[in-house]
């Protein structure tokens, strides 16, 4: 069975084409993404602006022209913090469904990371024991902690690489007052979820998702994307504090140069950075290993088990 995921999210709109059935591995077919960046285009901070809907029904509609030729059979649409976060969000997404017959359902937060964990838990199994799941978003910090495929904890934070970019630098590299400030924002409000997710016990395996953490294992040494996704790739801890420290301090030109750094996401990676240093820090983790599988495996994922058997 051919199917499709549409996810829309703060930083880009990607279609993942994957051939699944239950009981399966799904296995990537055909992958299409766009960088629009739906959270610089709002009004008054909170408004979809009439030019980021316009771009955002024209990403759905090239979408369902690559689905159609791509030979999917049933195509899933998901908004995250964006769309979910602007106040005309459901009547953008009304009046996309009104045009193209896509109903694309807007996920919360919890919903991010507990189909992420599921993702997670699916690709290394039970013999992780209990798994602490992290990934940073554009608009958000996922951190999901539990030993079954069902987290017993999934909390939303605020803390995007793109939202905390946009919110507290002023100017690329940003001046070092400002990093401090950021760093004791985000540290305050990670350090306020620490205890809801400790208190279910300590992780037998941390592992991070997202592009964020994997564009900072690779600058730290991990094996590039061309090696295939089987291969292990770690990030340590003692390893992203000199990073978070120097990319901060770097420009664009300079971090663009950097192995495995995407043009779209070089401005936002210093703040990304901060995150996931303060993440491990405060959860006591000295190694994160780097999930192929996330929001949109889940979703697929969580999908087969609904079908008939």
């Amino acid at each position: 069975m051919r199917l499709g995921v549409l996810d829309i999210g703060s930083n880009t709109v990607h279609l993942l084409v994957m051939d699944a059935h239950r009981g399966a591995r799904p296995l990537p077919a055909y992958s299409h993404k766009v960088e629009l960046r739906l959270s610089e285009h709002m009004e008054d901070g909170d408004r979809l602006s009439g030019d980021g809907a316009a771009r955002l029904r024209e990403c759905v509609e090239e979408a369902l022209r690559i689905a159609e030729d791509k030979g999917v059979e049933d195509l899933m649409a998901f908004a995250t913090s964006a769309v979910r976060e602007a106040v005309n969000g459901e009547e953008v997404l009304g009046r996309i469904k009104d045009e193209t017959r896509v109903d694309i359902q807007v996920l919360s937060g919890q919903d991010e990371a507990t189909l992420t964990f599921l993702a997670v838990r699916r690709w290394f199994g039970w013999s992780s024991g209990r798994l602490l799941v992290l990934d940073i978003g554009g608009g958000s910090l996922e951190i999901a902690s539990g030993i079954d495929e069902q987290p017993d904890v999934a909390i939303s934070l605020p803390l995007g690489a793109g939202r905390l970019t946009r919110g507290w630098f002023t100017a690329d590299p940003p001046p070092p007052d400002e990093v401090r400030a950021l760093r004791r924002h985000v540290r305050a409000e990670i350090a306020r979820s620490v205890g809801n997710i400790a208190r279910y016990g300590q992780a037998d395996h941390a592992v991070a998702t997202s592009k964020t953490f994997k564009q900072l294992a690779r600058i730290a040494g991990a094996a590039p994307s061309g090696e295939g996704p089987n291969v292990r790739r770690t990030l340590r801890h003692s390893a992203l504090t000199g990073w978070a420290g120097r990319l901060a301090e770097m420009g664009v030109a300079e971090r663009a140069g950097l192995p495995g750094v995407s043009e779209g996401r070089v401005r936002q990676l210093p703040a990304g950075a901060i995150v996931a240093d303060a993440t491990m820090d405060l959860f006591g983790v000295d190694e994160l290993e780097v999930c192929p599988w996330a929001l949109r495996e889940g979703l697929i994922l969580r999908h087969l088990d609904t079908l008939p058997g």
